[in-house]
């Protein structure tokens, strides 16, 4: 049925969203057109308008049968011209339906807006989440049917999810890639239909198979060969242990094999207990080893993680102390360089310091705890707490440190045979943002996660092969909760972070690196602006705000002070 020219004019005046669709994309509903759309249940008898909208879209939240749950609310025609195979947004569950003003065609035919806030949408491509930011205002036409029923005649371009039915109907998954040296596994978040339950495995394992997620290529590395495949899909065999048949993977060495290995075991790990098999073509990838566990594959955890003996250190009154107060041996605890902020390699047995100099301008001084620190050629009015990247080794110090000077230039400082050497970072992407007051490497060296002009950020680390370094694809995590709020952060996992805030609501909070969730950390003792704060893998947060040094072991504990006294100002942190 053609829609009338009022109503046509008011979806044109109305301006609807245009979502992107993409080609040959990843199973996200594998049961996608095999359900009857007559499985769906019809609407409530003599519905009225808004709440019909209302209800196509929290049905829309089930890709089952194509959308058939939703296509229930949709006249015949709209059914076959209702475009399911785009990017679905997600918007925020508090979304409205509301009458259009002063539009009333005729008896028959109404147009409802849809309107609320986008929260997100998820990449077809790789199944990533990726946040949108920005206000909904779509209209819908609908009109009475041939039974005098409201139906649904001109849905919106695209798929629009409820955050609440995102969270029912789906199911995050991590993939594990490795960095750039193949020495830690990292994890790299998705999003796939939780139902089937049974075909998960299968899915995770296609969606590794395809490699890192868009915004991480160039950042992340794969063992598998490009063009792999699952001979047949991945499932329990018979004897309960899960096998991943592979094929199209070439010659593969030992080393390769055992790469392999570890990426599907913890991948799959997180979707299935039990014993799994990784096979090419039917035999078995390693002859020494038939069946795998996570406990059974090197991911590189001893590197990201701090020695247990490394319990952290604070900067106060311009000195560098251990935890407990006690200044740290030789100059830097002793108050040589008026330090302003510092930090400490994965290892602990190296320092960087930022130190305030007497024009007023700021220093980078480097070098081992108890000794004195060089000075590395780079002059600034301001830099961020240094932050190091993993050394190539449990136990051996780091080679390489950062810090952003002037809000603007991101550098690296390598050591080289001549003493440390400060290298730029193209930062282009995310200085477009405004200026960096907090950047922290992630402490598998893959990701930074920063402050910039009070937005948490998260981008990716790019190393290419001349060695040069970029940071691409900069992410705004929480927009719609956080703002422009941020003060300071930290890697709490490989894929957590943990921000202080200017929000009375949020002092602390921690937030998964897809930006999908926060988590209000408590909010008991602790005083608003927290100027300090510091996480790492199994250690307690630890905050400073004007009162003290606070630590708590997880959201839901109150914070604790600690006996530690320290100075307004004061600095926390962690190896890192």
């Amino acid at each position: 049925m053609r829609l009338p020219a009022v109503l046509l004019a008011v979806l044109v005046a109305a301006g609807c969203a245009a979502i992107p669709t993409e080609t040959s994309p990843i199973a996200v509903n594998p049961s996608a057109g095999n359900a009857s759309e007559a499985a769906a249940p019809e609407p409530v008898k003599d519905i009225d308008p808004l709440t019909l909208v209302r209800e196509f879209v929290n049905a829309s939240a089930n890709p089952e049968g194509d959308y058939a749950a939703a296509k229930a609310y949709l006249t015949e025609d709209a059914k076959k011209a209702w475009n399911t195979k785009g990017t679905p947004t997600i918007i925020d569950t508090t979304f409205n339906t509301v009458p259009t003003p002063g539009v009333t065609t005729d008896d028959r035919h109404r147009v409802v807006l849809l309107q609320g806030r986008n929260v997100g949408r998820l990449q077809l491509e790789d199944n990533s989440f990726i946040q949108l930011i920005g206000p909904l205002d779509t209209p819908i036409g609908i009109e009475r049917d041939a039974e005098d029923q409201w139906r649904i005649s001109a849905p919106p371009d695209g798929i629009y999810v409820p955050l609440g039915g995102f969270q029912q109907n789906y199911r995050r998954v991590t993939l594990f890639f490795y960095n750039a040296d193949f020495t830690v596994l990292v994890p790299d978040p998705r999003w796939v239909v939780i139902a089937p339950s049974t075909s998960i495995p299968s899915r995770v394992t296609s969606l590794l198979l395809k490699g890192p997620a868009v915004g991480m290529r160039g950042a992340l590395r794969t063992a598998i060969p490009n063009g792999a495949a699952q001979r047949k899909n991945t499932s329990e065999a018979d004897d309960g242990a899960l096998e991943v048949d592979l094929t199209k993977v070439g010659d593969l060495t030992v080393q390769g094999g055992k790469q392999i290995v570890a990426q599907v075991v913890k991948s799959l790990a997180g979707v299935s207990s039990s014993r799994i098999r990784v096979l090419v073509e039917g035999q078995s990838i390693n002859p020494d080893q038939r069946e795998w566990r996570p406990a059974d594959v090197q991911t590189g955890e001893e590197l990201t993680t701090p020695n247990a003996d490394l319990t952290g250190m604070l900067v106060g009154n311009g000195r560098i102390k251990q935890i407990t107060g006690d200044p740290v041996p030789g100059p830097a605890g002793a108050g040589d360089y008026e330090v302003i902020n510092a930090g400490q390699s994965m290892d602990g047995s190296r320092l960087a310091a930022v130190s305030r100099v007497g024009d007023g301008s700021v220093r980078l001084r480097v070098g081992p705890v108890s000794e004195p620190l060089a000075e590395v050629d780079l002059r600034a009015s301001a830099m961020t707490r240094p932050t190091w990247l993993l050394s190539g080794g449990r136990g051996e110090p780091s080679t390489e440190v950062w810090t952003v000077a002037d809000g603007t230039k991101v550098v690296r400082v390598i050591r080289t045979d001549n003493g440390w050497t400060a290298n730029a970072v193209n930062a282009s992407e995310l200085t477009e943002l405004g200026g960096i007051s907090e950047l922290r490497l992630s402490r598998d060296g893959t990701r930074v996660a920063a402050v910039v002009d009070g937005k948490l950020v998260v981008a990716a680390v790019v190393r290419d092969q001349d060695s040069a370094v970029s940071l691409r694809s900069p992410r705004h995590l929480q927009p719609s909760v956080l703002g422009t709020s941020a003060l300071a952060l930290d890697w709490l996992a490989q894929d957590v972070l943990v921000v202080s805030t200017s929000l009375a609501a949020y002092p602390i909070a921690k937030v998964n690196i897809d930006g999908v969730r926060v988590e209000r950390y408590n909010t008991s003792n602790l005083t608003v602006p927290v100027t300090s704060v510091t996480a790492a893998p199994g250690r307690n947060v630890l905050a400073v705000d004007q009162s003290g040094l606070w630590s708590a072991n997880d959201v839901g504990d109150v914070w604790r002070a600690s006996t530690t006294k320290v100075e307004k100002g004061t600095q926390a942190f962690y190896p890192g």
